[in-house]
């Protein structure tokens, strides 16, 4: 088929640049003018024979356009109407004659004029591909408008009458396209039979897209057609109870609401709709009615999707733990691990600790200070005598009162999903016919399952796995062993002397001249009356009686002050008398005479460490062996232990070797209404047997500690820098311990290092050469007093 010669026609005309909007040949557009540029060349076409080109600018955004802004492909129309409105702005009307293109701009100001090829129509070559193009292109357009229902039936009229090629294209894509690029592509096409054919593949895209809208669309209608029939029917129930005198109605709706703007998981999302579908079925006055909007209210106050966003500043956390407590360096320093963890890793599962010490040291108080270095909410439960598994799981709703259990309910306090929960005493947990509590911590202790930890009162599925909890503990000994395996164990050792000193300078006096209402530093105490009131008042592994006595102190001298009509005052040792009375704790100091039969252990107690003198004394008798003391199986197993050493090496001990069949002895630990247990007083009972049995004094500048064997080993133990610290406080400067215990030194304090001086024992043979005054001669017939 031949093709038509495209006849290009030089002309000058003014220049108006078209934003957010472009015009086809035979296309009838209105539109405002504004800009100061478009306003003149309009005046100017009005002035000659009324025709503008018209060009699309490709951002819309640059209000001031240069010759790269605009498209080179526009329109020539002719102006048809001029409308002047409010603010000088300007309404045209225009039609679109032809094609051009934009060859140069011959002026900028005070409006654009620009050299175009205007091109002139020359009429299609009628061919029966032409007529095939032109039916298709109508049956498209008719099949679009029927789909879309975007045209009118009278433009659709008018469009089927048209016959001309290029015109057809034109119209079409005028009604059809949007985007003005697509419908500059359309204008930049001179041919008429390529750019129908391009309008015929935008219909068939186009009335695709409409069927798919048409049906989206339906479906929507549906749904809202559905949710307004429910609505309806909802109000209706509504208005009808409210005639009954059901006052219930309206909370259900507020049920309802709450529950589509709770983001909870699927299972109680679907849990909840339906107890709310049964509460909005129950009769008026039904006693059911409190216990279903009760427990739907449980389910919906509970903090769904709410975390608190965690504070990450490493240096932030490290001044708060420092600002509120000395010492706790291991416990300070899992904390920073956990926030350096979460900035690199956002999603990381909270930790599971396990704080274990004395009592005193500030395990429940760091980790309100833990929490408050995260940002987040801190919730408590004391466990100390809990008996109960419904304390932990809540009770089932078949029972009249049930209630959830304590953790689900101070989630709900904490009002966030990620709260620092502080488990009390996880130790003094007991358990009898109600339950096995520790048995019910299993799952909630576990990073593995406390992400879907089920509540018999919800029934439904929670997610722990953000808290961070932590419990604190006295002893590991009384808590289960699968517990125990599930958290991350931290030990918290008593403090020394030195360390209570700085504590209670820094923030025990200081809080409690705070909380008495005086003004700072109006009372005063020295290093060394702080030292006395430390050492003469208070035996703890801990500083918690030393708050009270220092409180003690404060308010003595509040009262002074008031009598005396002073500001501040100064604690002496008078003073210090006067407020407390004598002191009431002694140290025995290192120096004191040696003994016989008198040896210095080391014990390891719930309150830290602490000395334990043990006396051996023999007499006549029947080889009896008399153990007082209250003590417990494994010590008096120990002391056996320690007779059958000292019996099997008699000879080289320099011991008469039937001394069994001649001699009773008789070990007793003092303080004998206090419970004593352990094997760790072996050495301690062999040196005084020996020391008894050969009448040589042993030092009581020397501690020890250690488990004996037959073979006489010594065995490592437990518990040794609290036993140190002990003997430190005791005035001890020589201390035996196993050999195998040398590893643990490096948790013992340097000051309390450099003070002792450490003996490492493997046999027994070490131990009585270190704290006997006198060697060990070997001989076959020794006298006995």
């Amino acid at each position: 088929m031949a093709k038509p010669k495209k006849k290009f026609e030089p002309v000058s005309l003014p220049m108006l640049p078209l934003r957010g909007l472009m015009i086809f040949p035979h296309m009838v557009l209105h539109f405002d003018v504004g800009r100061k540029k478009s306003i003149a060349a309009l005046e100017q076409a009005m002035l000659g024979d009324q025709r503008i080109f018209l060009v699309a600018q490709r951002d819309v955004d640059v209000d001031d356009p240069a010759i790269d802004d605009i498209y080179h492909v526009g329109t020539i129309a002719c102006i048809k109407q001029v409308l002047k409105l409010p603010g000088d702005n300007i309404r045209l009307l225009v039609e679109g004659k032809h094609r051009a293109v934009l060859r140069a701009v011959t002026q900028e100001e005070p409006y654009f004029e620009a050299a175009l090829d205007e091109l002139i129509p020359q009429g299609t070559v009628v061919s029966i591909e032409t007529d095939a193009l032109l039916r298709t292109a109508h049956h498209y357009f008719e099949e679009y408008c029927k789909m879309s229902g975007r045209v009118s039936g009278e433009t659709m009229q008018s469009v089927m009458e048209i016959e001309d090629p290029g015109q057809l294209a034109d119209v079409i894509a005028a009604n059809v396209l949007t985007k003005v690029d697509d419908r500059q592509e359309l204008l930049e096409e001179f041919d008429d039979l390529m750019r129908l054919e391009a309008v015929c593949a935008v219909l068939v895209r186009e009335t695709e897209l409409a069927g798919v809208e048409k049906k989206v669309q339906a479906r929507v209608r549906k749904q809202i057609e559905q949710n307004q029939k429910d609505y309806f029917l909802r109000e209706q129930i509504k208005a009808i109870q409210t005639e009954l005198g059901d006052k219930d109605a309206g909370d259900v709706e507020d049920l309802r609401e709450r529950l589509e703007k709770t983001p909870m998981n699927e299972e109680a999302a679907d849990k909840a709709r339906r107890e709310i579908e049964r509460l909005s079925r129950m009769a008026p006055g039904s006693p059911e009615i409190g216990v279903s909007r009760t427990y739907i209210e449980t389910l919906l106050d509970l903090p769904w999707g709410k975390n608190t966003p965690d504070n990450l500043d490493l240096k932030r956390a490290r001044r708060i733990l420092s600002e509120d407590h000395y010492g706790l360096d291991e416990v300070k320093e899992r904390v920073i691990e956990y926030l350096a963890v979460c900035r690199i890793k956002n999603n990381l599962k909270g930790p599971i600790l396990c704080f274990v010490g004395p009592p005193g040291v500030g395990k429940t108080s760091i980790v309100k200070s833990i929490a408050r270095a995260l940002g987040r909410k801190f919730v408590q439960m004391s466990l100390g005598g809990v008996r109960d598994e419904a304390e932990i799981r809540g009770h089932r709703r078949t029972y009249i009162g049930a209630i959830p259990g304590r953790i689900i309910s101070s989630i709900k306090q904490a009002g966030t999903m990620n709260p620092v929960f502080l488990f009390d005493e996880i130790d003094k947990m007991a358990s009898d016919v109600r339950g096995d509590p520790a048995s019910a911590m299993l799952e909630v202790l576990d990073s593995a399952q406390n992400n879907a930890f089920r509540d018999h009162y919800l029934e439904v599925p929670f997610d722990l796995s953000s808290v961070m909890f932590i419990t604190t503990a006295n002893s590991v000994d009384t808590i289960p062993r699968p517990l125990l395996d599930r958290m991350e164990l931290i030990e918290v050792s008593g403090y020394t002397e030195d360390e209570k000193l700085n504590i209670a300078k820094r923030h025990l006096l200081p809080k409690q001249i705070e909380e008495h209402g005086l003004a700072a530093k109006s009372v005063r105490v020295s290093d060394k009356m702080m030292r006395e009131l430390i050492c003469g008042y208070t035996l703890e592994a801990g500083v918690r009686r030393l708050q009270r006595t220092i409180g003690k102190v404060v308010r003595k001298s509040a009262v002074e002050m008031i009598d005396e009509g002073v500001e501040t005052v100064t604690v002496t040792q008078e003073k210090l008398t006067k407020y407390l009375g004598a002191p009431r704790y002694t140290y025995e100091k290192a120096g004191k005479k040696p003994e016989i039969g008198v040896v210095n252990g080391l014990a390891y107690t719930v309150v830290g460490g602490d000395t334990l003198q043990i006396e051996t004394t023999i007499m006549p008798g029947s080889g009896i062996l008399e153990l007082t003391g209250n003590l417990g199986d494994v010590m008096k197993e120990s002391a056996k232990a320690a007779k059958s050493y000292v019996r099997a090496h008699a000879e080289e001990l320099g011991i008469q070797q039937d001394f069994y069949k001649k001699l009773d002895i008789h070990i007793h630990v003092p303080e004998g209404a206090v419970p004593k247990d352990g094997p760790s007083a072996g050495v301690t009972m062999t040196t005084a047997i020996v020391s008894a049995l050969t009448g040589i004094a042993v030092r009581q500048n020397v501690a020890m500690t250690g488990e004996v064997t037959l073979r006489g080993r010594v065995l490592p133990i437990g518990g040794l820098k609290e036993k140190l610290l002990a003997a430190h406080r005791a005035g001890i400067d020589t201390v035996i311990i196993p050999k195998e215990n040398l590893k643990d030194l490096e948790e013992v304090p340097q000051k309390v290092r450099d003070a002792i001086r450490i003996v490492p024992a493997e046999n027994v043979r070490t131990v009585l050469e270190t704290a006997l005054c006198e060697p060990l001669k070997k001989k076959e017939d020794t006298v006995h007093a």
